[in-house]
């Protein structure tokens, strides 16, 4: 009877190893099954990401395109000018002019 119960004992505890493997087994497949594929979660955080960003107004857009469109013309007037004034120099200097 010794035999028995230790044999009982043994299956037991190969039963639970098993019930164990079994639910591991369930555990990965459905971790393997929530996990999309990386293309499809950047493109999710994307959206995220483009609801948290505060969008300016057309009003505040036309007003930095005209501030940067002065800048744009202002620097383009100046170095015009100094270009002017360097060949002027240098004609001076050379005695072409």
């Amino acid at each position: 009877m010794a035999k028995n119960k230790e044999n009982t004992s043994s299956d037991l505890y190969v039963k639970k190893d098993a019930d164990l493997s079994e639910k591991k087994d369930k555990k990965e497949k459905k971790s393997e099954k929530k996990q999309p594929n990386k293309v499809a979660k950047w493109f999710k955080d994307l959206k995220i990401e483009f609801k948290k960003v505060v969008w300016p107004t057309k009003k505040t857009v036309i007003n930095n395109t005209g501030i940067v469109l002065a800048v744009v013309a202002a620097s383009a007037i100046l170095v015009g000018l100094l270009d002017t004034g360097f060949l002027g120099l240098m004609r001076l200097i050379y005695g072409q002019g």
